[in-house]
């Protein structure tokens, strides 16, 4: 999936968090070691230091950690994975449903709307 950036957020933020996607659907796997920060860089089309700056918070985080010499792996925690993609999901749900309930969406029409969508 492409790097597609925006400018109505900081862009950090906005690769911590296609970083943590690509944790949570399993590109990255538990305790794996992550590309370098040059190379996640050119990938991402940003500054090496944009890029460093997101990676060190997802390490402040929690999902990563360094090694000295041999650069950053994921965590191979799964409790902290699982309890990010519950967040992130719950995150997402709860906007998906208040958008609806705007669009003027009844509980029951909004479920039958996602169970023709979920396939």
């Amino acid at each position: 999936m492409p790097w597609k950036m925006t400018s109505d957020r900081p862009i950090f933020m906005q690769i911590m968090e296609r970083i943590q996607l690509d944790i949570i659907s399993g590109k990255y796997k538990p305790g794996e070691k992550l590309p370098s920060v040059r190379d996640l860089a050119g990938e991402a089309a940003v500054n090496p230091n944009t890029m460093q700056k997101a990676l060190s918070e997802l390490e402040r985080d929690g999902l990563l950690h360094s090694e000295r010499t041999s650069g950053r792996y994921i965590t191979d925690n799964m409790q902290k994975i699982e309890e990010l993609k519950k967040e992130l999901g719950t995150e997402k749900v709860e906007n998906f449903c208040k958008e609806m309930k705007e669009l003027g969406y009844s509980r029951e029409e909004l479920l039958k709307i996602m169970e023709e969508h979920y396939e």
